[in-house]
């Protein structure tokens, strides 16, 4: 009977400790105010990053995204990067209709992207601040942490080349 007792109280105390275990890997979730996406216009093959604050809707060509929740790990833990994600396409005929709600994965943007005929989209992050300000109206999560002065979010990484494409050339005189 006591070792019936003891096995009972051990298993108690293990129950306490998974509870415990779940309870702070559910707590180390992230909320992040600001989703950072991709997206390729296959019609002229560039690809954009974008900011988007949660609960805004930015439209990139015929479809308006709306990331409503963006989660991210601490860097102590391994990289997860999720957003529920809203996207919707205006029609030819001027019509608004929802063409994916659910879940992104920025390891996995093969699977849980939107692929449109002619735009795709898919989250590669999650920021705690943006050089985008926000909408007026914003009330999503806290806002912390300030982006340097200058950095263009829409620029992309940068690839090296001093120079721009350069100024071209008068045509010659004919006269």
């Amino acid at each position: 009977m006591k070792a019936a007792i003891r096995i009972l109280k051990g298993l108690g105390v293990a129950a306490i400790a998974v509870t415990a275990v779940s309870a702070s890997a559910h707590a180390e979730k992230i909320e992040n105010p600001v989703a950072v996406f991709s997206g390729l216009d296959k019609i002229t093959g560039r690809i954009i990053s974008f900011d988007v604050y949660i609960g805004e809707t930015v439209q990139f060509g015929a479809l308006q995204v709306t990331p409503r929740v963006c989660h991210t790990r601490p860097q102590t833990e391994s990289p997860l990067t999720t957003g529920f994600v809203q996207v919707d396409e205006i029609t030819l005929n001027n019509e608004v209709r929802r063409i994916f709600s659910g879940w992104m994965y920025a390891a996995s943007p093969g699977l849980h992207a939107v692929e449109h005929p002619v735009y795709d989209i898919w989250l590669t992050d999650c920021k705690l601040a943006s050089s985008v300000p926000p909408p007026e109206d914003y009330d999503g999560p806290p806002i912390t942490g300030v982006v340097a002065e200058g950095e263009d979010p829409l620029a992309g990484p940068d690839d090296g080349v001093e120079s721009g494409p350069g100024i071209p050339r008068p045509k010659p005189f004919d006269g």
